[in-house]
């Protein structure tokens, strides 16, 4: 926090000085050192900034973030830049983004650089000048960059200690999770609750997406065998085959990224309901307001029903105002293990075929997980043909791919389009298309509207009655139903209500999902009471826990009432 009247950093919502309400985000600027080699970070509006606490000269602005590079990709930055007679292990390099400064001096690689990079002989060349790789200056360096920078990393540390406890206050210790991705924002956030509450036996949730780099596998091994007294939950979708539903709906984009749902937050959503049922948790997340344009508009501590993916929890991120500089000055000052990717030059290290993934990004695990990378290569040219695409290699790798929205070329696309005809017989009633019989799960899909009451329907005609849970007054009727054009159809009828299209508009929402899903498990983590689950093949409501708040059924959480409708449509 920043109190603009006093120019004084302080961790309390309101300045101890004068009283008045404090900010929250102070643009952070950079100074250069060039006599001790070392980034030094300022506030904007700090009137010391440019003058290095180490030497006292005067120090230059840089930029306004970075990230320290560490030797593995100095090596590569050698051989990148065919620098055969100037090694960069005795340098100070520091990079934002594909712009790297060597002892201050900026370079930027174009990203075409690293598309075209060749990488057999990048690998070839790492693997004989791997000798090459040396600490020795980067730790001096390192430690230099710590001792000038420590009034910035107390206030981190004080403000975020205080933000955890502050936020913590409401809730037992048992209720307190912590998500935990094998990334350096969920590394620094786990030390600082950790170390915050004195507790090293609180709850962490590992999200396996499948898709996770080796190193992160790997460094959640060394997490987890380090913090014995931690409770370390792995959340993994073992049910779902990540290449079988690209296959089925299309790989991942930008716009439209179903995996976290499916093998991330749906999987973490299963844990928190077998732990804590119905129960509210705080979850501390390693979230930052500068990581990307929609993450810039969360808020630190998020309840909304509206922003929060998991239902059940509260989410905080005691890191939300911090840079990148930030969080690996206080990982390496706190001499914190963390995920030997960042070291090879991963600045993000989520699922390594994320369509967000840049050029760089691509040009190390092609070099580094060159199997994963092949594989995933041919399965998006071959998708690519099938969608008719007539130069498939050039849209994989122009990234073309990464754009791509709605399900054009794909069979299943006809699933999420709702089909019907009016009933000329009854009033209120629309026959729709089924993409197989009607049976209970579909009858099971509309505990959300009422009371499910077969026994007051038709028998003959198999009829469901659904009573409204107030009144107990019949406001719909579903039955299966012969209809020309259809393979198998179901007849719905409003009755009783004021305004029958909103009741059909929302039935048809659970004829979607009846025809369209593909176990996305959107639908688990918006349900508050956990009523809703995905067994097998087969969609359940329990009718015991549903409380019939129709979030599920409410295209504000679900854009057409089911995931699918956003991933599957047609132009």
């Amino acid at each position: 926090m920043w109190c603009k009247n006093c120019n004084l950093e302080t961790h309390e919502l309101f300045c101890p000085i004068c009283a008045n309400k404090t900010v929250e985000d102070v643009p952070l600027e950079i100074f250069w050192c060039k006599n001790c080699l070392i980034p030094i970070i300022h506030l904007a509006n700090d009137s010391n900034k440019g003058i290095c606490p180490i030497c006292n000269q005067k120090a230059t602005y840089l930029s306004s973030d970075l990230r320290p590079v560490f030797p593995e990709e100095r090596l590569l930055l050698e051989i990148l830049l065919d620098k055969k007679t100037e090694p960069y292990m005795n340098h100070s390099i520091w990079a934002l983004k594909n712009k790297y400064y060597i002892d201050g001096k900026a370079i930027t690689i174009p990203i075409k650089a690293f598309a075209e990079a060749d990488t057999a002989d990048i690998s070839k060349k790492i693997h004989e000048l791997s000798y090459k790789t040396d600490y020795s200056f980067f730790e001096k360096n390192i430690n230099l960059f710590i001792q000038a920078n420590q009034n910035r990393l107390a206030y981190l540390k004080d403000e975020a200690f205080s933000f955890v406890r502050n936020t913590a206050e409401k809730y037992k210790d048992e209720n307190i999770v912590i998500s935990f991705s094998g990334g350096k924002d969920s590394t620094a956030t786990a030390d600082i609750v950790i170390k915050a509450l004195s507790n090293p036996s609180l709850v962490h949730i590992f999200g396996n997406t499948t898709l996770e780099f080796p190193s992160t596998i790997e460094y959640a091994k060394r997490y987890r065998e380090s913090h014995p007294l931690a409770i370390f939950q792995i959340a993994k979708n073992d049910e779902q085959n990540f290449y079988k539903v690209c296959e089925d709906i299309g790989p991942p984009s930008r716009m439209m990224r179903w995996c976290c749902s499916m093998f991330k937050t749906g999987p973490i959503t299963r844990v928190i309901n077998s732990m804590y049922r119905s129960q509210q948790i705080l979850t501390f997340y390693g979230v930052r307001k500068s990581e990307s344009v929609s993450r810039s508009k969360y808020n630190r501590i998020e309840d909304d029903s509206e922003s929060i993916k998991i239902q059940q929890q509260t989410v905080a991120s005691p890191i939300f105002f911090w840079k990148d500089i930030d969080v690996w000055l206080y990982i390496l000052a706190e001499q914190l293990d963390f995920n030997l990717a960042y070291r090879l030059g991963y600045d993000r290290v989520g699922c390594w075929c994320c369509p967000n993934n840049n050029q760089r990004a691509q040009l190390l695990s092609r070099i580094y997980i060159p199997d994963k990378f092949q594989k995933w290569r041919k399965f998006l040219i071959n998708f690519a043909k099938k969608i008719g695409k007539p130069d498939p290699e050039v849209y994989v790798d122009s990234g073309k791919w990464k754009a791509r929205q709605g399900g054009n070329g794909l069979v299943s696309a006809e699933d999420v389009k709702i089909r019907f005809t009016n009933c000329t017989a009854e009033n209120h009633s629309k026959i729709y298309r089924l993409v197989r019989p009607f049976n209970d799960e579909l009858v099971g899909m509309f505990v959300p509207f009422g009371k499910i009451a077969p026994g007051l329907g038709a028998k003959l005609l198999r009829e469901i009655i659904i009573l409204d849970t107030k009144t107990n007054v019949p406001i719909l009727s579903i039955q299966p139903f012969n209809q020309d054009g259809y393979d198998y159809a179901v007849k719905v009828k409003t009755m009783n209500v004021s305004n029958h299209d909103d009741l059909q508009r929302m039935a048809s929402y659970q004829i979607r999902k009846f025809n369209a899903c593909r176990k996305c498990l959107k639908c688990e983590s918006i349900c508050r009471q956990g009523a809703i689950s995905i067994t097998g093949d087969t969609y359940y409501i329990e009718p015991e826990k549903c409380v019939h708040c129709k979030m599920c059924m409410t295209a504000k959480y679900l854009d057409g009432g089911c995931m699918m409708e956003r991933y599957l449509r047609t132009k």
